[in-house]
């Protein structure tokens, strides 16, 4: 009998739900004993994932696919004896036998259903943040990820980082006692507020401008508002600043503090346009709590011009334009972005903290260590999902300004406001179907 995927659902939620997965040790090792990889999108982040990679004795780059020939003409020389295609469809059907793992460095609207095709082929995967673009595509790569038992990592480099890792240490050790409250914020402006936008333009040369839209509708190219730049702020294609920046500085909390799913959610932004993410947003959710939180937790986003937050103080320290501060029942700790946390008593008076010692990690080569046999990536699916998850709700509460979603993460469901569950998942355009999304 054909299992329906809502049967696959409830079997792997079932099955895996708060399970850390190690990778699995069955796959076949490539004859020379090297991880065989292709990179899917190679330009601005994408180049960074690649310098990283290249970077490890045992990594091999066997393919690489971008829509752009120009960006992929350039990587192509780094890697010369990789093989190159515009069609990330067309890659795992000529090359899914050859390779061991995909890199996943597009736009996030393609970041699901490329990672889904290595998925389904029993590929590891690292995928660029945030791991999806919707919050069913998170729920589901974070199951069949699971099932296959690959190893994964989401790019959140930071994660790795000794000032986010020490951070976690010195909150999961009690030096503030159980947090109640955490204000995170980013004064990057990743959102658009004008109308549809007209006309159209030519096509640039050496764009395949069908396969960048992938499984979003049709519409004309048009100058500087899709490619190379400028998607992040658009509704069909990026996740804002919520997207790109939340999912750097609540990592952190998220770890630190053991979370797994809000069950409200509330936005404070404009009223929605069908174009753009908003371009400032205040986000409120409600966490149950933890053994490193109160009965419940309150995380409260910034963003654009509401960062950062006007109603924090800390004595006399100017806040920094990125960061997240826990409030718990014994102080403070500011975690600055990109910083060393510092602490502070309830009235906001600075407190010496000595910080721990941590050896350094490599955030790619423990993903490839990790594909190898060597360990565990610490940012995996099973981590990576349910951050991204819990974030992109926020992105679908600022279709709801004002209201609070009530969220049953068991049935994937806002349970009072059944408009909001129209926007849990996309329907892809005709020919950009994966199995298991």
């Amino acid at each position: 009998m054909k299992t329906t995927r809502r049967q696959f659902i409830a079997k792997t939620s079932a099955a895996f739900a708060g399970v850390q997965f190690l990778p699995s040790r069955a796959w076949a090792q490539s004859p020379n004993g090297k991880l065989n990889l292709v990179h899917i999108g190679v330009g601005g982040m994408g180049g960074s994932d690649r310098g990283a990679l290249r970077s490890h004795p045992k990594v091999h780059v066997a393919g690489l696919c971008d829509v752009d020939s120009g960006r992929l003409e350039g990587a192509k020389k780094q890697s010369p004896d990789a093989q190159t295609f515009d069609d990330y469809r067309e890659l795992f059907e000529k090359l899914g036998d050859k390779i061991d793992a995909a890199v996943v460095s597009t736009p996030d609207h393609t970041h699901a259903p490329a990672s889904m095709l290595a998925l389904n082929l029993g590929k590891h995967v690292y995928c660029q943040k945030p791991l999806t673009h919707d919050v069913y595509e998170a729920r589901q790569v974070r199951l069949v990820a699971a099932e296959k038992g690959v190893a994964t990592q989401m790019g959140i480099q930071i994660h790795s980082s000794n000032e986010y890792r020490t951070a976690t240490h010195l909150i999961q050790s009690g030096v503030i006692g159980k947090v109640h409250t955490v204000h995170a914020w980013s004064n990057k402006n990743w959102g658009y507020d004008g109308g549809p936008f007209e006309g159209e333009d030519p096509v640039p040369a050496g764009l395949n401008w069908d396969m960048w839209l992938g499984t979003a509708e049709k519409r004309p190219f048009k100058n500087g508002v899709y490619h190379p730049g400028g998607w992040r702020k658009l509704i069909d294609f990026g996740t804002g600043t919520l997207g790109d920046m939340g999912v750097h500085i609540f990592d952190t909390p998220f770890r630190a503090l053991a979370l797994v799913a809000p069950t409200k959610v509330k936005t404070t932004c404009r009223k929605p346009t069908g174009v753009g993410h908003p371009s400032k947003n205040i986000v409120e959710y409600e966490f149950p709590g933890t053994k490193y939180t109160t009965d419940k937790m309150i995380w409260k986003w910034y963003d654009g011009g509401y960062a950062p937050p006007k109603d924090v103080k800390l004595g006399e320290t100017r806040l920094p334009g990125q960061a997240s501060l826990f409030i718990g029942e014994k102080g403070q700790m500011l975690l600055p972005h990109i910083g060393n946390p510092q602490f502070y008593d309830a009235e906001g008076k600075y407190q010496k903290v000595k910080l721990p010692a941590l050896d350094r990690v490599n955030h790619y080569h423990q993903w490839a260590d990790a594909a190898l046999g060597k360990g565990e990536a610490s940012a995996n699916f099973n981590f990576a999902g349910r951050l991204t998850e819990s974030l992109l709700l926020g992105c679908v509460a600022n279709r709801f300004p004002d209201k609070e979603l009530r969220w049953d993460e068991a049935r994937l469901k806002v349970t009072n406001l059944p408009a909001a569950n129209k926007i849990l998942r996309r329907t892809y355009r005709k020919g950009f179907e994966v199995e298991n999304l």
